[in-house]
C-alpha cells in the first residue's frame, strides 16, 4: 500500500489534513457533524483515536492534530475518519483506508 501521509517518529507536525469524499469523489458536507480520527498498525495492535477538527464543513476538509505518543512507533498504519451525524455514523474513506507511514528519525 502506498502511504497517503508521512511523518517522522515523535513528530507532531504537520497535522494530518484530508478532504473526505463520497464514493463518487464529491466532497462530503460535514455541517452539523463531528469527526473522530482512528489509526491502527497494519499488523494489528493498539488503536489510536482522537477528535478531529472540521476545517471546512461544506468542503469536507478535516484535520487531526497529533497527540503526544501518537507517532512514537515506526511502521505503517491504517487510518480512517468516523463522522457522526445526529447519532448515525459514516466512515471515510468508504472503500479502504488512508495509510500513514511513520519513519525513523536520526537519533
Amino acid at each position: 500500500m502506498i502511504p497517503s501521509f508521512y511523518i517522522k517518529r515523535g513528530d507532531r507536525l504537520p497535522a494530518f489534513t484530508r478532504t473526505l469524499e463520497d464514493a463518487a469523489g464529491a466532497a462530503v458536507d460535514l455541517s452539523g457533524g463531528s469527526v473522530q480520527f482512528r489509526m491502527q498498525p497494519m499488523q494489528g495492535g493498539s488503536l489510536i483515536t482522537g477528535a478531529a477538527t472540521i476545517v471546512g464543513a461544506t468542503t469536507g476538509e478535516v484535520r487531526y492534530n497529533w497527540a503526544a505518543g501518537d507517532t512514537d512507533t515506526i511502521g505503517m498504519f491504517l487510518a480512517e475518519w468516523e463522522v457522526t451525524f445526529s447519532g448515525s455514523t459514516e466512515t471515510f474513506p468508504n472503500g479502504g483506508y488512508d495509510v500513514v507511514k511513520i519513519t525513523a528519525d536520526l537519533r
